[in-house]
């Protein structure tokens, strides 16, 4: 009975050390927990497709693009919609992002 009891013990000391150690819902990926001491630095504040104001259609989207030899990037959508759009022509968009970026750097 003693090494049942030690047992039981043990398995829920790993499950409660599990738990705990479980990332942030910032960590997961999700956007409705920004990190405390993370600033957000998107230069946008609508869709890079449609023009729209991110969030104007429920939560954003945030895809990842990923290119051969470059670091992936977070594009922001104000819907899966326009993912499919941006794929088409992802220079293009990325350029958009990249201008807003340097006026958000040149305002500092």
């Amino acid at each position: 009975m003693k090494r049942f009891t030690a047992s039981l013990l043990l398995a829920s000391s790993l499950f409660v050390a599990t738990v705990a150690a479980a990332p942030s819902p910032a960590a997961a990926g999700r956007k409705d927990a920004a990190p405390a001491a993370k600033e957000d630095n998107y230069p946008l504040k609508t869709c890079v497709v449609s023009g729209e104001a991110l969030g104007s259609m429920g939560d954003y989207v945030n895809y990842v693009h990923k290119e051969a030899g470059k670091p992936d990037r977070i594009v922001r959508f104000c819907c899966d919609g326009c993912i499919d759009d941006f794929k088409k022509e992802p220079a293009r968009f990325l350029k958009k992002i990249d201008d807003a970026a340097a006026a958000k750097a040149t305002k500092k």
